[in-house]
């Protein structure tokens, strides 16, 4: 298996899972280090690249383990490109794409398991899935986890638990998190007032791309900021019962919202239909707002003979690096403008006449 960033299907990206119409994606995400080696803050290039010839060998092992096929890719073969399309893929982290020196990442086929190595701990373990599916992420993710721990030894303190580099991550190690999204709730002016409140629920929300990114085209990610003291399945199980909360009073914003002024509605969803089939050039930003649109016109039935999924493919595709991975070489502001216009009426025109073969 050859992997070329860019090139092959991304699982989370093709849509479907319970609750899919809010929840684009569940992510758990495992912090590890590795016994006799100093944290990557304090790691010297030679001691990285052990690091990384030692999980050469687990991924043989991974390949094995009966959970598909898996492969390394070092970051310093990779081009820069091809590191920033990995980024808008969510499969590896800004900073890691920048670690060319003594970074690598794992995937697998279908690119839903992604083990970056030497990023802020020597191993972060990531199962991504679409929908709501943080128990099926974390069975896999687990599975995932007891393969590499048969073959290294995890630095594992009994009443600390895993060490890692950062102090919030103590403990289990886990972060879940779950990728919504809520124009519902932002058109009503009342997201700002439910996240604010999620610290004193154990609770953070990040951008689309994580720690210190924008909220853009109304996605949300919402993750535990506890790892220390409760079990992996409480704290799973604590961010479900949230995530159920937040959806029932998205589902309500939405009701109220259409319900209140029907014709404002539709015409801000077909306004954006409007412009995304048929604009010349479109800035990521303006994309990402219409696509958001678009997208809620599709769940309240108003674009009924639009696949749900594009929204998914479109928020990574229209991304700079993704863009310029698809047409085959860099392009300028302008050139992604155009080609961005282009892809999003292209990829629509493709969902309709899919839905009404």
């Amino acid at each position: 298996m050859t992997v070329t960033p860019g090139a092959q299907r991304v699982r989370w990206m093709e849509g479907g899972g319970p609750a899919a119409d809010l929840v684009l994606s569940s992510r758990i995400r495992l912090a590890r280090n590795l016994e006799d080696y100093p944290f990557p803050t304090l790691l010297g290039p030679e001691q990285g690249q052990e690091i990384i010839q030692l999980m050469e060998d687990v991924t043989r092992h991974l390949s094995a383990s009966g959970l598909g096929r898996f492969e390394l890719l070092r970051m310093a073969d990779l081009s820069p490109l091809d590191r920033r399309v990995l980024v808008e893929q969510h499969l590896i982290s800004p900073q890691h794409a920048r670690n060319a020196a003594t970074g690598a990442v794992i995937l697998n086929e279908d690119r839903s398991i992604s083990i970056m190595v030497n990023e802020e701990d020597h191993l972060r373990i990531q199962c991504l899935l679409g929908g709501l599916q943080l128990h099926e992420a974390w069975a896999v993710a687990t599975r995932v986890d007891d393969v590499i721990e048969a073959h290294v030894r995890y630095a594992f303190d009994e009443e600390r638990g895993y060490l890692t580099t950062c102090p919030t991550n103590l403990g289990t190690g886990i972060r879940a998190s779950v990728m919504v999204h809520l124009p519902g709730l932002v058109l009503a002016q009342q997201a700002g007032r439910l996240l604010s409140q999620l610290g004193k629920v154990g609770m953070v929300v990040r951008g689309l791309y994580g720690e210190g990114t924008e909220a853009l085209g109304n996605v949300f990610q919402v993750s535990n900021q506890i790892t220390l003291g409760p079990a992996e399945e409480e704290l799973i199980d604590n961010l479900m019962g949230f995530t159920r909360q937040l959806l029932d009073q998205e589902r309500s914003a939405r009701e109220r919202l259409y319900r209140e002024n029907e014709d404002g509605l539709k015409d801000r969803v077909m306004r954006a239909y409007g412009l995304l089939t048929n604009a010349w050039t479109m800035s990521s930003e303006e994309a990402i707002r219409l696509l958001s649109d678009l997208r809620l016109g599709i769940d309240l039935n108003v674009l009924s003979h639009v696949r749900p999924e594009v929204f998914n493919e479109l928020i990574v595709l229209t991304r700079p690096a993704c863009l310029q991975k698809l047409a085959g070489k860099e392009l300028d502001a302008r050139e992604r403008d155009l080609r961005r216009a282009r892809l999003i009426r292209e990829r629509i025109a493709a969902s309709l006449r899919k839905t009404t073969q």
